[in-house]
């Protein structure tokens, strides 16, 4: 019997070692395919192909330099999560199973990025600031209030005057099926900047549902949205002051740049988000925002209601800690 023990824990160590290797060899062939293929518009260089038991599979040591800019963007890892090592040989085998992915994609599975590097003030960030406000008509040179708050986002100077010389962004998006409906997970953090997580529970079956592509037609069942501040506020407010606002200037141009997003989504807040909202600015540190409408709505139809109408379509509240 010992024998036999042993015996098994050799093969089960050799076979996962050997799938393992394999793996990775398929995914290094894959991503260097890719590589190719982005050639004309990026250079794109990685140090190897990581997996784990628990089932995440990733890309490490990721530098990328776009044609046309000199600065670099570097990625410590890139890839997938899913819920077990099985899990990941399943869906390496994919393509071969592309007319039946019911069987191969896991009750979950998540794409997670980790540290991606880049310097507030690089190239392609200056770039993509410049096109920011082209496609909203306006001006660089407006004034202190919008620069400061980020209302049109935050330039690369604003950036330095708040303190930062690197942005360092981590992301993950996980799917979850269930019965009749599914969920998206999303995490996303700024070192130094703000934590952001959100929970979307979506009608329908994932598979099928995500399977009609340009079709699709995500309804909403429940949302939930948790924003941690993690030192912005207080840089913000700093340096709105040092540009010569008040601490009242200061959270107005807050509000103003929030009134301003939700006009670019077809929203109105309401006092059951703005006033939460403000005293979230005032000093607490994270604020919660829900909505629970009373059945699934489409969320490709909420640009058809008036704005100051989808607050209480959606059911939507703020609270703050």
């Amino acid at each position: 019997m010992k024998k036999l023990i042993i015996w098994a824990l050799i093969i089960g160590t050799l076979a996962y070692f050997g799938s393992k290797m394999l793996l990775h060899h398929k995914i290094e062939s894959s991503v260097d395919s890719a590589i190719i293929a982005l050639s004309p518009f990026a250079s794109v260089s990685y140090d190897g192909v990581s997996s784990s038991l628990s089932g995440e599979l990733t890309v490490d040591g990721i530098r990328v330099t776009i044609v046309g800019f000199n600065d670099e963007i570097t990625i410590d890892r890139l890839g997938i999560d899913t819920p077990s090592f099985l899990s990941l040989l399943s869906i390496a085998d994919i393509a071969e199973n592309i007319q039946s992915p019911d069987d191969v994609i896991p009750e979950y599975f998540g794409f997670i990025a980790e540290g991606i590097h880049s310097k507030v003030d690089a190239d392609y960030i200056e770039k993509l600031y410049g096109m920011r406000l082209q496609s909203l008509n306006v001006s660089d040179s407006e004034e202190a209030a919008n620069k400061c708050s980020g209302k049109y986002g935050y330039s690369p100077t604003t950036l330095l005057g708040l303190g930062y010389t690197e942005q360092v962004v981590s992301l993950s998006t996980h799917f979850r099926r269930g019965n009749g409906q599914y969920v998206i997970d999303i995490t996303t953090s700024t070192e130094d900047m703000w934590d952001f997580d959100a929970e979307l529970i979506l009608a329908g079956d994932m598979v099928s549902e995500l399977s009609r592509g340009v079709r699709y037609r995500p309804r909403m069942k429940s949302m939930r949205l948790e924003y941690t501040d993690r030192s912005l506020n207080e840089r913000v407010s700093k340096y709105c002051g040092q540009l010569g606002l008040s601490a009242a200037e200061t959270v107005q141009a807050q509000l103003d740049s929030l009134h301003f997003f939700g006009e670019e989504n077809g929203i109105e807040f309401d006092e059951y988000v703005v006033d939460p909202y403000t005293e979230f600015l005032n000093g607490k540190s994270a604020i919660v925002i829900t909505a629970q409408p009373s059945e699934p709505i489409s969320l490709n139809q909420i640009d058809l209601y008036k704005p100051s109408d989808v607050p209480a379509l959606l059911d939507l509240k703020a609270e703050v800690y």
